[in-house]
């Protein structure tokens, strides 16, 4: 499994220790330190960089802005992808043109977080030239109530919106997961060589289409819509398939 180190500067020790705390939870990252002092955190990357910086912004003496100009700009070899964290949103702007992933606005959820994290992970397989690296992830966590289930890709058959909810269909199984995370959310996590968006209610896994027609498609005993929108990109799914 690919694994992304990670660094943090905060200087509020709380927000620090949760940064940590979610770090540690997550199989991918690797949690090497963290500081609560800009001075003493580019010390840090300098000797030992690192993949992924969690940055908080308003911070005494140098804000994370300029720490992260200051990293663009060859501080340290190889600069991390920066991830920033603050209380104020209106740094949003600021931290996107120095290339931030993304930002969490504090108090972030776990959910906000592996969500930032994931969107790290996948810009370093895009850049990985190891196509069977990148193949290697083949399952997603999902949040079911209080916690986050792992699904394994080979096991859905397929996936309805419910506004901001979704039910995950999967073999062998007596009911849906219920999962509070949008459509939108998860079509973004799955690998496009496998799903497919075929409604604005539905994503499928491809391999387990049995049959369709112009208008709809065959899921074990579940007929599924296909939308007006959709149907270019199931008729090029079939034309790449058909003899």
């Amino acid at each position: 499994m690919t694994k992304l180190t990670c660094f943090a500067i905060d200087d509020e020790p709380h927000a620090l220790e949760l940064t940590r705390n979610f770090v540690v939870r997550t199989p991918f990252l690797e949690y090497v330190g963290g500081s609560h002092r800009v001075s003493d955190g580019l010390a840090a990357l300098h000797e030992n960089p690192v993949d992924l910086l969690f940055l908080d912004i308003e911070m005494p003496n140098t804000t994370g802005i300029e720490l992260a100009t200051m990293l663009n700009q060859q501080v340290v070899q190889n600069p991390p992808m920066i991830v920033f964290t603050t209380a104020f949103d209106h740094f949003a702007i600021d931290g996107f043109r120095v290339n931030a992933i993304d930002f969490l606005l504090k108090p972030f959820s776990y959910e906000e977080f592996l969500r930032a994290s994931n969107r790290a992970l996948r810009q370093v397989l895009l850049k990985t030239p190891n196509a069977e690296q990148a193949a290697s992830i083949d399952h997603l966590f999902v949040k079911v109530d209080y916690s986050f289930v792992r699904v394994d890709f080979r096991d859905i058959l397929y996936i309805v919106g419910l506004k901001d909810y979704t039910k995950i269909f999967l073999k062998n199984a007596s009911k849906p997961l219920l999962s509070l995370t949008s459509l939108k959310a998860l079509e973004e996590k799955l690998p496009t060589n496998i799903f497919m968006r075929v409604h604005r209610s539905y994503i499928v896994g491809l391999n387990q289409i049995s049959s369709m027609t112009r208008t709809s498609l065959q899921i074990g005993d579940t007929t599924i819509p296909i939308g007006d929108q959709y149907k270019d990109g199931i008729r090029n799914f079939v034309d790449q398939r058909t003899p």
